[in-house]
């Protein structure tokens, strides 16, 4: 599992930065890859890179500002170009579905492939054998939703030398008692998966916030997380403007990723007032405030680990 920003600028792309976009590439089995926001410009940061449009699954929307889908229908009807695009779902706050139908009447679109809209509200969003999102309402300008990342628990590796001793062939059997579930041998024997298996393996959590004041939500979808993407539009010292506009500081985002006992902060959505150097600086001033800040570099893969494993 891991993050790579395709946008890290706030409200309008800068010549070095593009708008928002975070891409979550998924491990196997599914191996595809989720977007957060897909600011203008999205699809243009993906050519050239490992990111092909027919395996992206899901759409996560924070917001309806521009910076943060205005390359949205460019980037669903090029979609329709890729061999095997299959069905996609994306999320967010009402009024998306609304937009989109929008324009693609206006513009004559065919996707050629099945597109759901849900418009979301706070709570459980997805829920399937691997991931649980959730998400929870923040405080800007426009609703806007900050999303929580769960992997379920893993199982443990099996014990190929017990495998062996019990008699049980390499073939299917192997992945069923890696899903988990009991067999029964060709000879009536029983095995129970938890008997060969090793310690299951403590899933990931990933916070993504869209734009934000500091708020209650931001903390709570946060808690705990291993990564947390939090926005940091403006320096330490300008929390009265970034509040007019609905935003955080630096030092506000180092706060919550402290009270939320996150693991590691990823600062993103910077103003075009700070060149690379000043966002560096920024967020290393912060720094005794929450030790493991970094601001986010666009095109760069940020590796979420797996906790280590624990053999039974």
């Amino acid at each position: 599992m891991q993050l790579t920003f395709l946008g890290t600028s706030a409200g309008r792309p800068t010549r070095t930065r593009n708008v928002t976009s975070i891409a979550l590439s998924l491990p196997e089995p599914q191996c595809g890859f989720w977007l957060f926001d897909v600011g203008e410009g999205t699809q243009h940061r993906m050519l050239g890179s490992r990111f092909k449009l027919n395996k992206l699954e899901r759409i996560f929307v924070t917001h309806l500002h521009g910076d943060h889908i205005y390359g949205l229908p460019g980037l669903l009807s090029s979609r329709g170009y890729f061999e095997g695009a299959g069905p996609l779902t994306i999320y967010g706050p009402s009024g998306l579905r609304r937009y989109l139908a929008g324009i693609f009447e206006l513009t004559g679109v065919h996707l050629g492939y099945e597109l759901n809209v849900v418009e979301i509200a706070e709570g459980e969003v997805v829920a399937d054998d691997r991931y649980v999102v959730e998400a929870a309402e923040l405080q800007h300008r426009l609703p806007c939703f900050g999303y929580r990342i769960t992997e379920r628990p893993q199982p443990g590796p099996l014990n190929l030398k017990r495998l062996g001793e019990l008699g049980v062939p390499a073939g299917p059997l192997y992945g069923k008692l890696k899903r988990g579930e009991d067999i029964t041998l060709e000879c009536g024997r029983s095995i129970a998966a938890s008997d060969v298996a090793g310690t299951p393996q403590p899933g990931r959590v990933v916070t993504i916030l869209g734009d934000t004041r500091p708020c209650d939500n931001a903390v709570r979808l946060a808690m705990n997380a291993d990564l947390l993407v939090h926005e940091a539009t403006f320096a330490g010292g300008l929390e009265e403007k970034a509040a007019a506009y609905g935003h955080s500081t630096f030092t506000q985002a180092a706060e919550i990723a402290r009270d939320a006992g996150a693991k590691r902060l990823v600062v993103t959505h910077f103003s075009s007032r700070y060149d690379d150097e000043a966002v560096a600086e920024l967020a290393n001033g912060v720094k005794d405030i929450f030790a493991e800040i970094e601001p986010a570099v666009e095109m760069t893969d940020i590796l979420i680990p797996r906790p280590p494993l624990t053999n039974s």
